[in-house]
């Protein structure tokens, strides 16, 4: 919702306070999972278990997660998403903004792979397993991917002062699909519910406080 209403000429302290939160929320819940919370572990088995079964007793529905999963909403495929954004930036002359996006996407990715490697969590095991992952589980590389993606586009948007309408609109597919691909990992049984939600708030952590930085940085610089 910041990253659509926000205009372009809000302080850098609001895109700050919004990254700021969510970082807080991100290491308390790596915290929680670090610890394993008794409460977070039992509610995340059972999210996990409800929707495994589910799973496996729905093949066409479990087949329809898979291809969201895995091309829609694949890594690679909002890492595809910001090349294109990327492109368009540089054929508009804007090198640094266009730096600074790839930056932000490739940052994302490594804040995502060291926390991943410092929490070493371990996925869901299953007996009858509908899908497979490999590497550890928190947070969610899927979740934290669209996150971004979506976040930065939207962010762009509102920097080259799109109609609001429009940016309205990209920012609710951008919803969408976090949501979406968030429940894809928890029902394909590849992620526990604390996984997804670490995702989305380190995502947008990383987009916010980028956003913050671009501001006050290169927008509040001396001319």
């Amino acid at each position: 919702m910041l990253l659509a209403s926000a205009p372009v000429s809000a302080r850098p302290s609001a895109w700050l306070r919004a990254g700021l939160a969510c970082a807080a929320l991100a290491a308390l819940l790596l915290v929680l999972v670090a610890a394993e919370w008794g409460p977070l572990m039992v509610w995340d088995r059972a999210v996990a278990g409800a929707l495994h079964r589910r799973a496996t007793a729905d093949a066409g529905l479990t087949h329809v997660n898979r291809l969201l999963s895995d091309w829609v909403w694949d890594p690679w495929a909002m890492r595809a998403l910001l090349a294109v954004a990327v492109v368009f930036l540089l054929r508009r002359g804007e090198r640094l903004l266009a730096l600074w996006v790839a930056a932000t996407s490739a940052g994302g990715t490594a804040v995502q792979q060291g926390l991943k490697a410092a929490v070493g969590r371990e996925r869901p095991h299953w007996p009858d397993p509908v899908a497979s992952a490999s590497y550890a589980a928190f947070p969610s590389g899927h979740a934290l991917g669209v996150t971004v993606a979506f976040g930065l586009v939207v962010w762009l948007l509102v920097l080259h002062g799109v109609r609001r309408g429009v940016c309205w609109a990209v920012f609710a597919v951008g919803v969408v699909s976090a949501l979406g691909v968030g429940f894809t990992r928890l029902f394909l049984g590849v992620h526990w519910f604390s996984d997804v939600v670490g995702g989305w708030l380190t995502g947008v952590a990383v987009v916010t406080l980028s956003a913050a930085a671009h501001r006050r940085l290169v927008l509040n610089r001396p001319r």
